[in-house]
């Protein structure tokens, strides 16, 4: 049994935050919610603008790099919102310095990155959290409690959509977009938290058959895919996935059909229930379901305030975590599998280790 160390009960946790681009504004606004147990001591970019404008935020002290961050600040916890292909040398540097890692998807792009960032944070007794905000999201929520309630029976069809636009431009927005050392495709980048459903509520996963094209972008990696997918349970499913949709983002769902239910969770991020028919009712039904779809602007929906209130009473010792290292791995392992099968043609059975 691995030690954490003593909870921190006497004083708020404090965070620091390292890479202030895109997703960082969630981490900023996730930690304003929960002042009461929660500061921001540090911000760190490499690019100026971004570094400053995080700290006139905030109110954080800025670094501009992480070894300035570790050397100088309190930081209990170090929260990477980086680019994926520096999160293991990242994640393995701060959980020897003695803190807690909170990493964005995917937490590696690389199987073997991921073994490593779990292993230097058991090694160093530091926790290692995985950013799975969509969990959180009310309808995944509300369809998670029926497949554990089992209302489905057997289950036996899982189609996955996910039909985004991410133009030109975006990749051009910054070298590490659309590489596959520091990015990732469409599966492992954009769709990262719908292949996370694959395990998460259905269970795990037999083998999987993928194919990936690079069609309109002019970028290393993958701009749509196809994935089919057999669990061990029998079920067989799909997931398809473009960046190329015209002219915005049309469609982020999943859709599970069973012998005793089918639900279809829609909307531009899984932020829609659409379809809800059960063969037996449930009292959370009427009341639940209605209120469980929600308007978005965003692909990201409105996790992470959820997601940090878990890490902040885990390390408080008040819960468990909801998605620690190794569940981040199981995601990881799904996404490296589809890519091992469509460079090879060939499926890929699961687990990659044995």
């Amino acid at each position: 049994m691995i030690s954490y160390g003593q909870a921190i009960t006497d004083r708020r946790i404090r965070f620091g935050l390292v890479g202030c681009g895109r997703i960082a504004q969630n981490h900023l606004g996730a930690i304003d919610r929960h002042l009461e147990r929660a500061e921001l001591v540090a911000v760190c970019d490499v690019d100026g603008d971004a570094r400053s404008r995080a700290a006139e935020v905030s109110g954080a002290q800025p670094y501009g790099s992480l070894n300035e961050l570790l050397s100088a600040s309190d930081a209990d916890i170090v929260v990477l919102a980086t680019p994926s292909g520096l999160h293991a040398e990242q994640t393995i540097q701060i959980a020897r310095s003695g803190r807690h890692v909170m990493t964005e998807k995917p937490m590696a792009t690389r199987w073997e990155d991921g073994k490593r960032m779990v292993q230097a944070c058991d090694n160093a007794g530091m926790r290692l959290f995985v950013v799975k905000q969509n969990r959180r999201n009310a309808t995944l929520q509300l369809l998670k409690r029926a497949v554990d309630k089992k209302r489905f029976g057997r289950i036996f069809m899982v189609t996955i959509n996910v039909f985004w636009s991410r133009p030109q431009a975006y990749y051009d927005s910054a070298k590490w977009r659309g590489t596959w050392e520091f990015d990732g495709g469409a599966f492992m980048n954009q769709a990262s938290h719908y292949i996370d459903l694959l395990d998460w509520l259905i269970g795990p996963i037999e083998s999987v058959q993928a194919y990936t094209g690079t069609l309109a972008r002019n970028i290393q990696v993958e701009d749509t895919g196809v994935m089919a997918v057999r669990w061990r349970s029998g079920a067989l499913g799909s997931v398809n996935v473009t960046m190329l949709t015209y002219p915005k983002n049309l469609e982020g769902s999943i859709t599970i059909v069973g012998e005793k239910g089918t639900v279809r969770v829609g909307g531009v991020a899984v932020n829609e229930i659409q379809h809800w028919e059960f063969s037996q009712p449930d009292p959370e039904d009427d009341p639940l379901v209605e209120k469980a779809s929600y308007e978005t602007t965003s692909v990201y929906g409105f996790g992470h305030p959820l997601y940090y209130d878990n890490v902040i009473r885990v390390l408080r010792g008040e819960d468990e975590p909801e998605t620690d290292g190794r569940e981040g791995l199981r995601s990881l392992e799904i996404l490296i599998a589809s890519y091992l099968s469509a460079r090879d043609g060939r499926r890929v059975s699961l687990p990659l280790d044995y």
